[in-house]
C-alpha cells in the first residue's frame, strides 16, 4: 500500500453554538495545507442539511507525509482554537480501488 496515493477523509461535526469558529478556523487550515509538500487536494465541504457538518476530502502523495501534516504548526494551533467546539469527528483512511 506504501505506493499508493493516500485519501483521507475527515468528517468534523462543530456543535452548533461554534459553527462559526469551527468553520473560519478549517478555513484557515486550507491555504497553509496545501503549501505542504506531498498535498495533492485538500477540499473542505459543508453539508446542505446540517450546517455544523463539514467533511474535509484530501489526497496525499503518501501516508507519511499526510503524517508530517497532522503535527504541523497550523494544525496544532487549529486545535487550539476549537478545543471544546467539536461534538464529533471521524477520520478515513483510504486507498483508491484499482
Amino acid at each position: 500500500m506504501s505506493n499508493h496515493t493516500l485519501t483521507v477523509v475527515a468528517k468534523i461535526e462543530a456543535k452548533a453554538a461554534h459553527r462559526e469558529t469551527v468553520k473560519k478556523a478549517l478555513m484557515g487550515l486550507i491555504a497553509p495545507t496545501m503549501a505542504e509538500e506531498g498535498c495533492i487536494n485538500y477540499d473542505l465541504h459543508q453539508d446542505h442539511n446540517n450546517e455544523n457538518l463539514f467533511l474535509f476530502y484530501e489526497n496525499w502523495e503518501s501516508r507519511a507525509l499526510w503524517l508530517d501534516h497532522n503535527v504541523a504548526p497550523h494544525i496544532v494551533e487549529y486545535q487550539k482554537k476549537t478545543k471544546g467546539c467539536i461534538e464529533s469527528f471521524e477520520l478515513f483512511e483510504m486507498h483508491k480501488v484499482e
